[in-house]
């Protein structure tokens, strides 16, 4: 499976990942990489059906348990689905959160044990594992004031959105936490300064990552896949 390259995006609200993924995707697809933009919850039909029930609320009274199993369930269906399909193809999947959301959220802060989240992993998602995250590190109040500018009129905060700073503080502390254990993995990103700045960072990254991994399909031989 590790024909083509997976990246996975991690951070708090308001953080930036999905406008630094199409940023990213962008420069790749100037090279001449296939790239397949995806996100979690979601990114297949089955795991779609699966988003609007989670991030509605509809199963926050269930408990973490069931939202933890609804996530997995979600992502084994995303990764049977796209992921897996597009890696061994040779394209670079992006995928704005993916297991570590799952630790944090579910886990840390749901108060669920590490060896029932590593059993959900374990089903859901086999040998699909990121070949480097990418965790956007940014203070809470300011990203959930990012969160809600960003918001459309009239829409309420999901889930997630409307916990308090305390809870969301904690989730960045778990999030660095994953980081220092998993240094071969995860590489943090201060996502507090100017767009571009934090863009260039990204690419000089990722750029660098291709660089030593050979499996990835050349440039001239990839084709553009939106």
């Amino acid at each position: 499976m590790r024909q083509g390259f997976f990246i996975s995006f991690e951070g708090g609200e308001g953080a930036g990942k999905s406008t630094q993924i199409e940023r990213l995707a962008a420069r790749l697809r100037a090279k001449k990489y296939d790239v397949v933009v995806t996100r979690e919850p979601g990114g297949s039909a089955g795991a779609e059906a699966v988003r609007h029930v989670i991030l509605s609320g509809a199963a926050e009274e269930f408990g973490p348990k069931m939202e933890a199993m609804l996530f997995a369930a979600a992502r084994a269906d995303h990764v049977e689905q796209l992921i897996r399909p597009a890696i061994e193809r040779g394209a670079i999947v992006l995928c704005d959160r993916f297991i570590d959301s799952s630790r944090v959220y579910q886990g840390v802060t749901g108060g669920l044990s590490a060896d029932f989240m590593a059993a959900l992993e374990k089903i859901s998602v086999g040998d699909a594992m990121p070949d480097i995250t990418i965790i956007f590190d940014i203070d809470p109040a300011e990203g959930l004031k990012r969160a809600h500018k960003r918001r459309p009129a009239g829409d309420q905060p999901d889930r997630f959105e409307k916990e308090t700073v305390e809870m969301h503080q904690r989730r960045r502390e778990a999030f660095l936490a994953i980081a220092k254990a998993e240094p071969q993995r995860c590489h943090v990103i201060d996502a507090a300064g100017a767009m571009k700045r934090v863009e260039n960072a990204v690419t000089e990254l990722v750029f660098e990552q291709l660089a030593g991994h050979r499996a990835v399909a050349k440039p001239e031989e990839a084709t553009d896949n939106v």
